[in-house]
């Protein structure tokens, strides 16, 4: 939480100041140069305005200067609306006069190839040397829309101003940015803070989180992303913003390769892998929009209602089929719609006797006759089962001059008396009354498969609770060698981290094979030795099933022969000779390192499943016992490990152990490590031992 604690000031003297200059500044109010003059003053910025142009002495009726130290008083921003070749004077400029934020709008720098990165490169430490704070280049700036901000020449504001808000966006992308304003505006949606900031010589989208995450004035996030360079930032930043209770609405692009490759060339930035992404967000309870309107949807809901406690929710309705519809969507969204108490339900019948007690509850039509039902349905709703979230479905009667003054007493009755439920309604209201409900904290939606969606995704945003970590390492740190292990050697390190390993032994010669395969006893497998071959099954390098010690010295040497006779350049170093695991249920654990986020710790279902159904869940490390759990927890095909069909569910808690074992392994091995395997990890019932390696592969990483 203190990765930004440094530099919240100097984000609120660029987001905040209270004196702006505009260099390049043009008494054209249509030029680039010109329209964030005509901003401020059109707009009414209440600080200091200078325009700075040394070929000019008025620029729209205001004193020109010829430079920055010029101007000879503090100024907090300063806005370069000049040529790519004019940015490195205007920077040296600004550092001398003591500028504390630049918005640089030029273009021609890290998005037209290396010569341009390297330039943009210099910007960026040479600010940062000085203490100041860049915005961009190639951007469309801010708006600070309660202060009245307007350090941007997107023709958006110019247009229509949106509405002072609690919703701070932010877009690496100008042109989303400038749309999502637009959008705003159209949508009635009050924004406290719009940012861009292009190519990120200095100031992420991960520094805007943060700076919103602590900004009094904003409640939820909006963010639009294409890619990052830093994801430790990013994660920091996250994390902030959930401490905060501040939801987090993004719109990340790059989820298939084309789209990650389009946004790398957009914008320079590493896409990196988008199912790590999802494994982030998921961690920090970031809500991924898939389009636009949801991206909206979703963050006018957050900052209308909040966030429900749990997944519970209570569904009333005037329709038994729209009942049947909305515990439908429930259901499919991972809602808990827990029935009625038998006493609750005894009430409801003896008010109505032929209503729907259970949940969804519908009273029926019966509401035309006693307007009360409603009210009194939903306090026994809520006395019964303590819903966090509340839905009622009225249908058209919304639109009634009659039934209004009836719904508005509803909401105003519900909410006095349970302040922390989530409140929602559906039915058909006027733009006038749907915000009057809305500011009582109740959310309205015309179509109730709509709300279910939204309270679902919703619920999806509760902060995790507090989880006890995974008890810290004491072993010392390891440096792995680069390139790839033998299977003995990464078995080793794995079993040393608290991995269980199966039983095994190294051999160098046919007897010893045969001996080996006497001690274990039962079936053994052989199989060959060499960090050359790391699919030893491709070259025959693998014998299954083999019984005492006459098949394990055949074995020996016929796996060695059909090694050396498909890669004749290979150095063996023996066999394996393992027991062979019968039962369970093949998984694969792992850690690879993503470019942006750093080991990422994986798990699914092995074999086949792995490469056929992509049933694998991420976490990016560190990660603590409740995390692995989850993960386990999160497959779709969890029920084959929860005891399908009969069958004796496996050890979970085992896998979660071996999960955080070979997480701590991972991190003890740090930058050398690059990649390690288990597969197959059996996953078999307590009684039956838990879970074991079968097979490892571990990469070190060159430095």
């Amino acid at each position: 939480m203190d990765f930004f604690s440094s530099q919240t000031e100097s984000l609120s003297a660029l987001f905040a100041p209270r004196s702006i200059a505009v260099v390049g500044a043009s008494s054209n109010a249509q030029k680039i140069g010109g329209i964030p003059v005509d901003y401020q003053r059109r707009f009414g910025f209440a600080g200091a305005l200078y325009p700075v142009n040394p070929n000019a002495d008025r620029i729209q009726d205001l004193q020109a200067f010829p430079s920055l130290r010029a101007i000879g008083q503090p100024v907090d921003l300063a806005i370069l609306a000049v040529p790519s070749a004019l940015v490195d004077g205007a920077l040296d400029d600004a550092i001398a006069a003591g500028v504390k934020g630049v918005v640089l709008f030029s273009s021609g720098f890290a998005e037209v190839g290396a010569e341009g990165a390297a330039a943009q490169a210099r910007l960026g430490d040479k600010a940062r040397a000085a203490g100041m704070r860049l915005i961009g280049p190639n951007c469309l700036g801010f708006m600070n829309v309660a202060r009245h901000v307007y350090a941007t020449f997107s023709p958006a504001p110019g247009v229509g101003l949106v509405k002072p808000g609690r919703i701070g966006l932010v877009s690496q992308s100008g042109a989303f940015g400038a749309y999502a304003y637009a959008m705003a505006r159209a949508r009635g949606v009050g924004l406290s803070l719009w940012a861009t900031t292009g190519n990120e010589a200095d100031v992420q989208v991960a520094d805007c989180l943060a700076w919103l995450a602590q900004d009094p004035g904003t409640d939820v996030i909006m963010a639009y992303m294409e890619g990052c360079r830093d994801g430790p930032r990013l994660r920091a930043a996250l994390a902030l913003a959930q401490a905060h209770g501040k939801p987090v609405v993004m719109v990340k692009v790059g989820r298939t390769a084309l789209g990650a490759e389009a946004a790398a060339s957009h914008t320079a930035s590493l896409a990196g892998d988008d199912a790590v992404y999802d494994a982030v967000f998921r961690q920090y309870g970031v809500l991924r929009a898939r389009n636009l309107t949801e991206f909206f949807d979703l963050a006018h809901s957050a900052a209308v209602a909040g966030r429900p406690r749990d997944r519970s929710i209570g569904l009333f309705t005037v329709s038994g089929g729209v009942g049947a519809l909305m515990a439908d969507d429930a259901s499919a969204q991972g809602l808990d719609v827990q029935p009625l108490s038998e006493a609750a339900q005894d009430t409801l019948r003896s008010w109505v006797p032929f209503a729907a007690p259970r949940n969804p509850v519908d009273i029926t039509g019966q509401v035309t006759n006693d307007m009360t039902l409603m009210e009194r349905t939903a306090r026994v709703m809520l006395d019964d089962r303590g819903f966090a979230s509340w839905m009622g479905f009225m249908a058209a009667a919304g639109a009634s001059d009659a039934f209004w003054p009836v719904l508005r007493a509803l909401v105003s009755s519900l909410r006095e008396a349970y302040p922390d439920t989530l409140l929602a309604v559906s039915t058909l209201l006027t733009p006038e009354r749907r915000a009057e409900l809305e500011a009582m904290r109740c959310l309205v939606f015309a179509d109730p498969s709509d709300g279910i969606r939204t309270i679902a995704a919703l619920a999806g945003l509760k902060p995790a609770a507090a989880a006890v970590a995974a008890p810290a390492s004491i072993k010392a740190a390891l440096t792995l060698a680069p390139g790839t292990m033998s299977e003995p050697d990464a078995l080793a390190l794995l079993a040393d981290a608290g991995v269980p390993v199966v039983a095994h032994r190294v051999v160098h010669s046919a007897d010893e094979a045969a001996a080996a395969a006497d001690a274990l006893g039962e079936a053994v497998v052989v199989k060959i030795v060499s960090a050359d071959i790391p699919h030893k099954s491709d070259v025959g390098g693998v014998a299954l099933g083999l019984r005492g010690g006459a098949q394990a010295r055949a074995a020996f040497e016929r796996t060695r022969d059909r090694a050396l006779t498909a890669r004749p350049d290979a150095r063996l170093d023996g066999a394996l000779v393992a027991r062979m695991l019968t039962g369970g249920v093949e998984c694969i654990a792992g850690v690879h390192r993503d470019p942006v986020f750093g080991p990422v710790l994986m798990f699914g279902l092995g074999g086949i499943h792995v490469e056929t159904l992509r049933d694998v869940s991420l976490r990016v490390l560190p990660v603590t016992r409740d995390d692995a759990l989850a993960m386990v927890r999160e497959l779709r095909a969890f029920a084959i490990l929860n005891g399908a069909r009969g069958r004796p569910p496996v050890d979970l808690g085992a896998i979660a152990d071996a999960l955080c074992a070979l997480a701590d392994f991972a991190q003890r091995a740090g930058d050398s490590l690059d990649s390690a395997e288990i597969n197959p990890l059996i996953a078999r019932p307590q009684a039956e031992g838990g879970c074991v390696a079968v097979d490892a592969l571990v990469v070190g990483r060159a430095p």
